[in-house]
């Protein structure tokens, strides 16, 4: 019976953690150490400058289809790049500052 100790059954340590090596996906402060990922602390995260339709929708929480259909009605700015049609990541921004301003527009 490893890892059960004497008359009153404690279980020890080595019975609960295991006695074999950490795994890779152990949470050490190593592991969670952005510069380990070639991450520098003050480095921030570069987001693309154009999305894809599907990327835009999932960005605005909303179906491809409701994606496409704004871009159409031109309520959300889009760009061609070559044959490729695109979504400016600030047109995202735009169109809700547009719809926040109606909706209090609406609303008072």
């Amino acid at each position: 019976m490893s890892g059960v100790s004497g008359a009153n059954n404690e279980v020890t340590p080595q019975s609960r953690l295991g006695s074999g090596p950490q795994t890779p996906h152990s949470t050490s402060r190593e592991a969670r150490d952005p510069a380990r990922h070639g991450f520098q602390e003050d480095q921030q995260v570069r987001l693309p400058l154009v999305l894809t339709v599907e990327e835009a929708a999932d960005r605005l929480g909303v179906g491809r289809t409701v994606m496409y259909a704004l871009v159409s009605s031109g309520a959300v700015e889009s760009v061609r790049i070559g044959r490729l049609r695109r979504v400016p990541a600030d047109a995202l921004v735009a169109f809700l500052d547009a719809l926040r301003d109606c909706q209090r527009g609406g609303a008072a």
